[in-house]
Order: C-alpha cells, then sequence, then structure tokens
C-alpha cells in the first residue's frame, strides 16, 4: 500500500508539471475501479441512455482543472477523489434527466454520509440477481427482485451501505471507512454483519436464494 501510494504520488507530480503520459497512467490504473462505481451508482432508469465512458471523460476532465489544488492538500487518496467528483457528476445527471422524480415512492433510499447518489435496494437486487438473464427466467427474476428489495429494506440503512461499497464497488475497508466517516475497525464489523445478514435472508427466502449470496 505504501508503494502504490508513493507511486501514485509520483505519477501525481509528474502530471501536474504537464506531464501527460504520467496523467494517463494514473487514470488508467484507476478506470476499472471507476466503472464499476459509475455502473452500480447510475440510476437503472438511465442505463442505457447514459454511456458511463461518457461519464469518465467527464470525471477526467474535471479532476484535470483541479488537479494541482489536489495534489497541494491530498486530504483522501487519488481514487476517492476521482470517486467523489464521478458522484457529483451522476448527481447532475440524475437531476437533470429525473428531476423531481428522483425519490418517488419506489425508490427507497438508504442513509450515506457522501456526495454519491445513494444506494437502493432495487440497485443491490438488480446486482444480485443479474445473473438471471434468460427469457424463461424474466418472470421468476420480477418476482424476486421485488421479494429480495423486500429483505434489503430490513436491514440497517448503513450496512446496506457498507455492502455496497465492499462487495459490489470493491473498495477496501479502510477506503470504505473513509468513505462513510467512521472507523476501519467498525467498518470491517459492519461489513461482516451485513454479508452473514444478507446469505441468511437468501437462503430463508422460498426457493433458497443461497446461491446467489456474496
Amino acid at each position: 500500500m505504501a508503494g502504490d501510494a508513493s507511486e501514485t504520488d509520483r505519477l501525481l507530480q509528474r502530471a501536474v508539471g504537464g506531464d501527460q503520459a504520467s496523467w494517463g497512467v494514473l487514470l488508467t490504473q484507476h478506470e476499472e475501479r471507476l466503472r464499476r462505481m459509475i455502473a452500480f451508482r447510475l440510476d437503472q432508469r438511465l442505463q442505457g441512455r447514459i454511456d458511463a465512458s461518457d461519464v469518465i471523460q467527464e470525471v477526467y476532465l474535471e479532476a484535470f482543472t483541479h488537479l494541482a489544488d489536489y495534489a497541494r492538500d491530498p486530504v483522501m487518496p487519488f481514487f476517492l477523489w476521482l470517486r467523489g467528483i464521478a458522484g457529483n457528476k451522476l448527481r447532475e445527471l440524475h437531476r437533470h434527466h429525473l428531476g423531481t422524480h428522483m425519490r418517488d415512492a419506489g425508490r427507497e433510499v438508504s442513509l450515506y454520509r457522501g456526495t454519491l447518489p445513494e444506494t437502493t435496494s432495487a440497485a443491490l437486487a438488480a446486482q444480485l440477481l443479474g445473473h438471471l438473464t434468460r427469457p424463461s427466467e424474466a418472470a421468476i427474476r420480477a418476482e424476486v427482485k421485488i421479494r429480495l428489495q423486500e429483505a434489503l429494506n430490513s436491514m440497517d440503512a448503513l450496512d446496506r451501505e457498507v455492502l455496497a461499497l465492499r462487495h459490489f464497488e470493491q473498495l477496501t475497508t479502510a477506503e470504505a471507512a473513509q468513505v462513510l466517516g467512521i472507523k476501519e475497525k467498525a467498518a470491517g464489523k459492519r461489513y461482516l454483519r451485513a454479508l452473514k445478514r444478507l446469505k441468511d435472508m437468501l437462503a430463508s427466502m422460498p426457493g433458497g436464494l443461497g446461491g446467489l449470496a456474496p
């Protein structure tokens, strides 16, 4: 981790000095994780209408504009800084395309202490059921998704969020803790508790969905 941080700092300083190659390397190192986050946080009603690659390009342009300021005072790891910019872009897109319909009765929202769109039970359920894609399973998928959303809604909001951060966005425990503003140890405990609760809920549902558990 220390080596990664020092390498990032080296590339960052070169990029601030105008080295485009170093800037490109920095972005390439984090693009897959950023794309994963955008795909997960993008409102399902906009998927297919908005390309993640376009969002990423806007994030890169915004990041480069403020790169020198970040380099002078890097209050968070570089990836989390990029992730925060991506969150602001997603919020702008949601407001533009969805407006007052962003939080209708069908979109339950979890507690979230950041700038990103909140994790919804609908998004979590869609990820968990992502492999059920055959047309013959469409009816089963719809019914199971509703049941799964209801089960996820019964979870503690912060546990649901840490599950999203750790499992679906694949943040480290330290990163998730920093994003949520809690201690790393607390984030680790919450994730294990949430994972166990999810597996128990899936196993107890009609038909047994234990195979869908992370």
